[in-house]
């Protein structure tokens, strides 16, 4: 069963181009999951009402190796988020889920 962590973002329009190519399935955060086993893929949705607003779904082969991400990569994962901090308005974590 996949593991997946759900995150909502709120991005300004002169923002979104960056944003897509950061967060999208070749962006910095993709090349950083990359570096742990475990990571499968992130998909990266933008809301067709409402095109300000994203969300990401990160997969993962389970939630151990997601975990296990974040403990051994948490520094280089800290300095990406304050890096691309000013990309979004507002980012929200809407969950984990299975699947």
């Amino acid at each position: 069963m996949v593991f997946t962590t759900v995150w909502e973002y709120e991005v300004p329009e002169a923002r979104r181009a960056e944003f897509e190519r950061i967060y999208g399935a070749e962006g910095e955060w993709v090349r950083l999951f990359r570096r742990a086993q475990g990571f499968r893929e992130t998909v990266l949705l933008r809301n067709v009402s409402a095109p300000s607003l994203y969300v990401s779904l990160d997969r993962w082969t389970s939630r151990a190796a997601y975990e296990e991400f974040r403990i051994v990569h948490a520094a280089a994962y800290a300095a990406l988020d304050e890096a691309t901090a000013g990309l979004t308005l507002a980012e929200r974590h809407l969950g984990t889920f299975y699947g």
